[in-house]
């Protein structure tokens, strides 16, 4: 057993800003399922949305927020976010990061300006913002003495009182597995943190890296959290299609700078579908692309910004630039073909505006969590952001609370378990997950398609519940168990809403309810019921 203050689940920019805030007075332990730097945190391309310039203000970017919500943002959060947005970045690059210089902007940097909003304000470090800060906080961490990394482990399950027949229900720590040595440990802390980002790999495309599998979200509804709003899957409009190119988002700051959307021949489409043609929002965007393609039977569009001169494409999209060289396709010359792809979790664990969960002890930051920020559609450029305030208010509310007593955790038991004896059912059901999912619980959604999704994955809780109870867990069948839970979370949420909000489309509830409410799933006995209700 190892003992911290606290300790951290997950690597991107929201676990460590939590850790950094903490060091100095606590003893950390951070726990990361590959590397320090794998995680969708360092895949973001456009940058963090801040009130930087003077033509800009804290009203308006508020403003854009809650348009982009769709009713559904808590704007006592996103003012509060906002209103911390100047202060979030510059801790950055007192840290040391390095934003792209612009010398003639009043802020000194260059802002971008991406879709919904209504100014420039999205600082960056080229096209490979997540890159620069997170391997500025990285070295950061791995020079920190009071923080212990542990790498290539994955978290199995929070250590709550319920569950280990203590009186209280507080969260006491978890455990995780080392990948490398195959054997689960048992981590104790007085207060731990969900930080896993999001679960953009329960469909079969996506813009996530591969450990962006739900962890947080299923743990924390296993511990008894409550869940909110994981029908708003937002799906960004812009992903590479090509055979070679896994996961290679195309930045909203292509059409930010001009970049437009047309079909094969060069026919432009956005301004049909909404007046605001490419700057429109994601989720107007994702659906406007979908309904293209499958009205001409078509495997993608593409993005045109050609137009603009060489050297301005290669000097603010230099990340992508290369990547396309790489496959073949010159972004100065030619088009770039895109299709949407699974991008963000607007829902997920539900914490307050200190990132507290209902669970005593356990914080949620970052994708992993649903703080109303967000509502019902992301504005573009806000998760980094959010990563930022609310991993500093989590650090400062976690410093503020007393220190507890010592409790001894009983260890992991695998005495009743055995040697997984067909491992190729776990990549079996992975992949049909990913692909129902795709199919069923998509961009566009009908009730019978949510159905059949349900009845497939009950089929798969079965199959997984039974493996995970007679064999040994492996990183692999935790990531499907997670996954599997995280779908049936989305699941139910979608079957609850009974409108077309956001990012939640239904062709049987085309119309938009006149009260916004939150989608609040929770636990009230041991067999999970739900509840429509507001938060």
């Amino acid at each position: 057993m190892q003992r911290f203050d606290v300790v951290i689940i997950g690597s991107g920019l929201a676990g460590l800003t939590v850790a950094l805030n903490l060091a100095d007075h606590k003893k950390i332990g951070l726990i990361t399922k590959k590397a320090l730097i794998d995680g969708a945190s360092s895949w973001a391309q456009g940058g963090i949305a801040a009130v930087l310039g003077n033509d800009d203000s804290i009203a308006e970017h508020i403003q854009d927020t809650l348009v982009a919500g769709a009713g559904l943002c808590d704007e006592a959060v996103a003012r509060y976010v906002v209103e911390h947005s100047r202060d979030s970045v510059q801790w950055l690059i007192k840290q040391g990061v390095r934003f792209t210089r612009d010398a003639e902007s009043d802020s000194g940097y260059h802002l971008a300006r991406e879709g919904g909003h209504s100014h420039r304000r999205v600082i960056h470090a080229a096209d490979a913002t997540g890159q620069e800060v997170q391997t500025t906080l990285e070295a950061k961490i791995k020079a920190h003495p009071n923080i212990s990394v542990f790498e290539h482990h994955i978290a199995v399950d929070l250590i709550c009182g319920r569950k280990i027949r203590l009186s209280d229900n507080r969260c006491h720590g978890v455990y995780v597995l080392d990948s490398l040595a195959d054997k689960v440990k048992t981590i104790t802390a007085d207060h731990t943190v969900l930080a896993t980002g999001g679960a953009g790999k329960v469909y079969l495309y996506t813009t996530n890296p591969d450990t962006a599998t739900g962890d947080g979200i299923a743990m924390g509804w296993r511990a008894g959290c409550r869940i909110a709003n994981m029908e708003f899957i937002q799906f960004h409009p812009t992903c590479l299609y090509h055979p070679h190119a896994k996961s290679f988002l195309i930045s909203e700051a292509v059409r930010g700078e001009g970049g437009i959307l047309c079909l094969s021949d060069g026919t432009r489409f956005m301004p049909a579908h909404d007046e605001r043609a490419e700057l429109a929002p994601r989720d107007i965007v994702a659906r406007a692309i979908d309904f293209e393609m499958k009205k001409r039977g078509l495997d993608c569009v593409y993005l045109d910004i050609s137009h603009k001169p060489s050297d301005f494409i290669v000097e603010h999209f230099p990340t992508i630039h290369a990547r396309c060289l790489e496959l073949g396709i010159d972004m100065t010359r030619e088009p770039i073909p895109v299709v949407p792809a699974a991008h963000y979790i607007c829902g997920g664990v539900v914490a307050d505006r200190h990132g507290r969960t209902d669970l005593p002890g356990l914080y949620a930051v970052g994708e992993t969590a649903h703080t109303g920020m967000h509502g019902a559609n992301r504005l573009a450029s806000n998760s980094l952001l959010e990563c930022l305030v609310f991993g500093l208010a989590a650090a400062s509310d976690i410093l503020e609370q007393p220190s507890i007593p010592h409790v001894s955790l009983p260890e992991w038991d695998e005495s009743r378990v055995t040697d997984a004896d067909e491992v190729i059912v776990i990549s079996h059901n992975w992949d049909e997950l990913r692909r129902f999912m795709w199919d069923y619980v998509g961009i566009v959604r009908t009730s019978k398609r949510l159905e059949r999704a349900q009845h497939r994955i009950q089929v798969l809780h079965e199959e997984i519940n039974e493996y995970y109870a007679n064999f040994r867990v492996s990183g692999d069948l935790l990531e499907l168990r997670n996954l599997v839970m995280t779908a049936d979370l989305i699941v139910q949420s979608a079957m609850l809403r009974r409108e077309s909000r956001g990012l939640h489309f239904s062709r049987d509830y085309p119309t938009l309810l006149p009260e916004a409410r939150n989608t609040v799933l929770q636990q009230k006995t041991e067999a999970a019921s739900q509840a429509l209700q507001a938060i």
